[in-house]
């Protein structure tokens, strides 16, 4: 299984850099690249928030995909 995830659109739409975004995280900007690449699948913490930062629920901004 694949997780996939919209942060990048996300965070463009907000109008945030990388490094605005990871400051806010209390993460470094190569944690939200890797993120936004989909090479580094964040924790439960990170992600919930990740969800707070963009006021969305989890399940819209991550999705498990395949089996």
């Amino acid at each position: 299984m694949v997780v996939t995830n919209i942060v990048k659109i996300l965070r463009e739409k907000k109008g945030a850099t990388q490094n605005e975004l990871a400051h806010s995280l209390d993460v470094s900007r190569q944690t939200i690249h890797a993120i936004e690449k989909g090479k580094y699948n964040p924790s439960l913490e990170l992600s919930l928030k990740i969800a707070k930062f963009f006021d969305l629920p989890v399940e819209e901004i991550f999705n498990l995909e395949g089996e």
